[in-house]
């Protein structure tokens, strides 16, 4: 694995110096659409109110997340 090219030496208070690695954005889109995907999945579970576009049938997983639904602020009775 090799390592990215790091910014020049920044001194610290104490005058000794730390080296700040560069993450090219390149690298971090995958990881962007991840968990941006995983976060709206979770929404939408927080947030279905067992209707039409639910995913499982019955109660389950408005049980599972009702006090979530609360504090997002989300009516379910």
């Amino acid at each position: 694995m090799s390592q990215s090219p790091a910014t020049p030496l920044a001194p610290t208070a104490v005058g000794t110096a730390v080296q700040v690695p560069v993450v090219p954005l390149l690298q971090l889109g995958s990881w962007v659409v991840f968990f941006g995907l995983l976060a709206m999945l979770a929404i939408f579970f927080v947030s279905a109110d067992q209707g039409a576009i639910s995913l499982p049938a019955g109660n389950a997983v408005h049980e599972w997340v009702h006090d979530a639904r609360h504090l997002l602020g989300y009516p379910c009775h």
